[in-house]
């Protein structure tokens, strides 16, 4: 298949804004859809990529349509299909990239699913499957009337997938979300860690299919089938089919599930609930039976929030469940979007390790940071509002920390007068900063900018006179005398380990 041949599909309603020659006839082998910067690793050559272009904004112009085309071209694409949904138009630095570099570039209107574009490739390419015997290409009569009872019963994802392929001998095959976790595999499929797993779907040497339902970035499921030759791929797509209707029963479940933490977590929050341990016990474990959680036993709290104001319209409540559907032993949770955007669940467990999930999450959505803050165990269940509390004050020090990346809080990242001072909110922070510095916190006159950076000198030398003077390549009674000048402003005395506390957390507040 060529990308003429994908122009020529009017059921796409794709439009050509660069290409002619022989670069609309280079056979295309594959399909990526991405919005990394930087999409190399993740491309064959000859590959089509589809991109909703949300790397880029209009202030960063031409030079980073020209990264991301020089990345396809490095990497032998044979065309860009870019989403115009996202900026309403494709940009016109793109274009020009793309005429620089000799890419292809079609417009792909919004009414246009990227699954109608992957489907035409991979059928055209595997040929006009419908036409041949339906016996040998697609599910048989027999076992597509089983999985439709299977899934009117209610049946797993695991079932499903075992059902689907016994006919064939249950060739290798996995259902992968997108951070790599196992869903479901067939007997034969050997496991497979999240990194591995995420290998094999960017650079499968099987077959891998995404099964297109409304869900986000962190609920799609993917079906991957480590030997393209053990079952025809009409047959993959009917499967997909049936996992499709299996997955938007999870999501109404979840939906429903949501509902019920909303009010848990309503009564976790209540003014006054972490200082007087309320609400009533009865009515707490009453709330904790209606999401299916014990009522004795430790507890672990977990917030999760995006991490800038741009991308807040983005839930965080996906990756929450995806997170902790990561952790061994699927330990049972509420969770639940109580207020702000801030997805929080409660866990019953012994404790919660994310460090190794947090990158994969993070992964999904680069330009959205995803950050987390997780609470201490909380030993009894009515001491679960303090957990909340805890669990939202790591989680504005993850936001504090690192604002541009996503980044996970725990309790024992909360052990540093810094790691403290990050869950301050920043409004506080800077009245204490103002409030504590006085003058030196004028930028516009150069003394008090040079009398702070000689008193972070100082502290950042544990108030050695020497070592400072040497770091700022002064006389040591210049030293002196500048510290008595910051004495003086601040009304500190730094020979006390108290006014030196007060400075160096008004420092770090800054």
């Amino acid at each position: 298949m060529h990308v003429d041949d994908l122009l020529q599909q009017t059921s796409l309603d794709l439009n050509l804004l660069w290409g002619a020659g022989s670069a609309l006839t280079r056979e295309i082998s594959g399909v990526t859809a991405t919005d990394l910067e930087d999409p190399t690793r993740f491309l064959r050559v000859g590959e089509i990529v589809l991109s909703g272009l949300v790397w880029w904004s209009p202030e960063e112009g031409r030079a980073k349509a020209d990264r991301f085309v020089a990345a396809l071209a490095t990497a032998g694409a044979a065309a860009l299909l870019a989403g115009e949904e996202t900026h309403g138009a494709i940009p016109d630095a793109l274009v020009d990239a793309c005429r620089a570099h000799g890419i292809p570039l079609v417009a792909v209107p919004p009414h246009t699913n990227f699954r109608a574009i992957i489907d035409a490739v991979y059928l055209r390419q595997w040929g006009d499957l419908s036409r041949r015997p339906s016996g040998h290409h697609a599910l048989p009569e027999n076992v597509r009337i089983e999985l439709s009872h299977l899934l009117e019963a209610g049946a797993d994802a695991a079932t499903l997938l075992d059902r689907a392929l016994a006919h064939l001998g249950s060739p290798a095959c996995h259902l992968l979300t997108a951070t790599g976790r196992t869903i479901a595999r067939t007997p034969s499929a050997p496991p497979l860690s999240p990194p591995e797993a995420i290998r094999r779907l960017t650079r499968p040497a099987g077959i891998s299919l995404r099964i297109e339902t409304d869900a986000s970035a962190y609920d799609s499921w993917h079906l991957y089938l480590h030997d393209p030759d053990e079952a025809p791929p009409r047959l993959l797509h009917e499967i997909a089919d049936v996992l499709a209707q299996r997955q938007e029963r999870v999501l109404r479940e979840e939906a429903e599930a949501q509902e019920r933490a909303g009010r848990l977590l309503a009564l976790l929050a209540a003014p006054g609930a972490a200082e007087s341990s309320a609400p009533e016990p009865s009515v707490l474990r009453a709330a904790l039976r209606a999401c299916g959680l014990p009522e004795e036993g430790a507890y672990q709290v977990l917030a999760v929030a995006t991490g800038t104001t741009r991308a807040r319209h983005v839930s965080a409540l996906p990756a929450l469940n995806e997170a902790l559907r990561h952790v061994p032993g699927a330990p049972p949770y509420a969770a639940g979007v109580p207020a702000d955007g801030v997805a929080v669940a409660v866990v019953h467990t012994e404790g919660v390790e994310l460090g190794d999930v947090w990158p994969l999450l993070s992964a999904r959505t680069p330009r959205v940071p995803l950050h987390g803050g997780l609470s201490d165990l909380v030993d009894a269940a009515d001491h679960l509002p303090r957990g909340l509390t805890q669990a939202h004050y790591a989680l504005t020090a993850a936001r504090t920390a690192s604002p541009r990346r996503g980044h996970l809080v725990g309790p024992d990242g909360m052990t540093t007068l810094t790691a403290l001072l990050a869950g301050v909110p920043d409004s506080v922070r800077t009245a204490f900063a103002a409030k504590t510095l006085g003058p030196l916190t004028d930028d516009g006159d150069a003394v008090p900018r040079t009398l702070l950076h000689t008193l972070e000198t100082y502290l950042a030398h544990n108030g050695s006179w020497a070592r400072t003077a040497e770091a700022l390549h002064l006389h040591v009674n210049t030293v002196h005398y500048r510290i008595q000048r910051i004495e003086a402003l601040t009304g500190r005395d730094l020979s006390r380990l108290d006014h030196k506390l007060d400075l160096y957390a008004a420092l770090s507040c800054r």
